[in-house]
């Protein structure tokens, strides 16, 4: 029993073995047909058999370095970035392993991923990716030279955004003093209306006095016409008066 089970192990083995190599051998012929088209500048077919080398195998260093190269020179900036970022996130890995010869490349990896960082004019990630870049090659003057340049571009960037951001805030303080004026003159005429229409409603002095006036001489018609009535009444009761004394006489 342990030794049929052994024999299985065995074929299984040697077969995982043959697909490796097998896989390998696929992997290098990719890369190097993708080699050959890149050195004829035919990057959109070397991107295509990069492609395929890395779909064998996907840690592929070689694989995802050279397609972010075929990539990068057909100006496929953000994917060619992705291909570099899958190298550069082997690095510890690959400096452990080979640092003379993998160093080389992630520095070549990270000088690219600092051009894709001009291009989108994101200087901060420019300047740490060229940083990298010169860890591991301090030779390198061309990337020194972008270096000091993304430097510059980022300061004036900052500089911009704060005089913007400044601006900005100035605005919106201009704005609100606006808004409280409005709102101020708003309440002001508010008030006036309020108090031109209470105004309104109350009597004018003039008005008071004619109308007071008028009621003085209203009273005093009626205190004369009930002064004449009674005087009326007084002779109308003398002239009753006499009627009755002539008649006794």
């Amino acid at each position: 029993m342990s030794m049929r089970l052994n024999a299985v192990i065995g074929v299984m083995a040697g077969l995982l073995c043959a697909g490796t190599v097998f896989g390998q051998k696929a992997e290098r012929r990719h890369v190097r047909e993708g080699n050959k088209l890149y050195g004829k500048e035919k990057f959109t077919e070397a991107e295509i058999a990069y492609r395929k080398s890395v779909d064998v195998n996907p840690r592929s260093v070689e694989g995802a370095y050279d397609l972010g190269n075929a990539l990068y020179r057909q100006q496929k900036y953000p994917e060619a970035a992705e291909q570099y970022q899958l190298v550069t996130g082997q690095s510890e890995r690959l400096l452990s392993e080979n640092r003379t010869a993998n160093a080389a490349r992630l520095a070549e990896a990270y000088h690219n991923l600092g051009n894709i960082g001009m291009q989108a004019k994101e200087y901060a990630k420019s300047v740490e990716a060229y940083k990298q870049s010169l860890r591991l090659n301090p030779k390198d003057d061309e990337t020194r030279y972008n270096l000091a340049l993304a430097q510059k571009l980022l300061n004036d960037q900052q500089q911009e955004q704060e005089q913007q951001q400044d601006k900005e805030d100035k605005q919106d303080e201009e704005q609100q003093d606006q808004e409280q004026n409005q709102d101020q003159q708003q309440q002001d005429q508010q008030q006036n209306q309020e108090q031109e229409q209470q105004t309104q409603e109350q009597p004018q002095p003039d008005e008071q006095m004619s109308r007071d006036n008028a009621q003085q001489l209203l009273d005093a018609f009626l205190q004369d016409e009930k002064d004449t009535q009674e005087k009326v009444k007084k002779a109308q009761e003398k002239q009753q008066e006499r009627r009755r004394t002539d008649k006794q006489w």
